[in-house]
């Protein structure tokens, strides 16, 4: 069989996990957080037909080798963590990291469950706990526990640029209640995705635990926390849909290599009558 047919092969199989990707990123177009993907492609190993030869000085001179490549592979599908448009709703509890950083959550209240987030769609339940939209429990400085903020005491609060949760008593006296937890890890794209907008902390993204990488908005190279905004998706439509046609045409081009090389080998085939 012709070498040319598997590379298209190879080609075709390549963007159709491109077109995954840019059917996922378009999807979640308004989905607060996201952050885009894109797919990095890499060759294939390459068959040596012939070895190339040294060049001896006054009598020959060298010769390249010769190499066929055998198709296309995925190199990497990269999350890019780049800062998405900025939405006003004017809701108190609604949060966004101006800069680096993730919001910790945890299903539980303990770190043995916590998830990295940059969805700051929060709420507060009818408990006082601080809350995501699935009912993950928001963590504080350290990830130490969940911050909850106690009806009976507080009539009303604010969040501070620094994270730090602000209440007004039924005295009319303000005190910091508490202050929310910012992390920072070294690669973000090393975060594993586990749906409902969570990232789970790895080794490939920093080697410390979510108590190592959690501190205070503004610490570290953290970003400050801006309260009444959301952050929207980073994706954008006029690149999702150019690299849709690239990927669209890129496949065309690649079934026509196999469909041509079929037609080589009916050829082949019909020399014999």
């Amino acid at each position: 069989m012709l070498r040319s047919m598997y590379s298209g092969i190879s080609g075709m199989r390549g963007f159709q996990t491109k077109l995954d990707v840019i059917g996922n990123n378009i999807a979640n177009v308004n989905t607060a957080g996201f952050k885009a993907s894109r797919v990095s492609f890499s060759s294939m190993l390459s068959q040596m037909m012939a070895g190339g030869t040294v060049p001896d000085e006054g009598t020959v001179g060298g010769v390249n080798p010769k190499q066929i490549g055998l198709g296309v592979t995925i190199a990497a599908i990269d999350t890019m963590h780049t800062p998405g448009s900025a939405m006003t709703t004017n809701v108190p509890t609604d949060l966004r990291i101006d800069g680096d950083g993730f919001f910790v959550v945890s299903r539980d209240g303990t770190t043995a469950t916590a998830f990295l987030t940059r969805d700051g769609n929060f709420k507060v339940d009818a408990a006082g706990f601080l809350v995501n939209s699935a009912g993950y429990f928001v963590m504080n400085v350290g990830a130490g526990g969940p911050i909850q903020i106690d009806p009976e005491t507080y009539v009303a609060f604010h969040i501070a640029e620094d994270g730090s949760i602000i209440g007004t008593n039924t005295d009319g006296e303000t005190e910091v209640i508490d202050q929310l937890g910012i992390a920072r890890v070294v690669n973000p794209g090393g975060l594993e995705h586990v749906g409902g907008n969570l990232y789970r902390l790895t080794p490939i993204a920093d080697p410390g635990t979510i108590e190592d990488v959690t501190t205070f908005a503004g610490d570290g190279g953290r970003g400050a926390v801006i309260a009444g905004q959301l952050e929207m998706s980073n994706v954008d439509l006029t690149v999702e849909f150019t690299e849709m046609i690239v990927a669209q045409r890129g496949f065309q081009a690649n079934s026509r290599i196999i469909t041509t090389s079929d037609d080589i080998l009916q050829e082949v085939v019909n020399l014999k009558r």
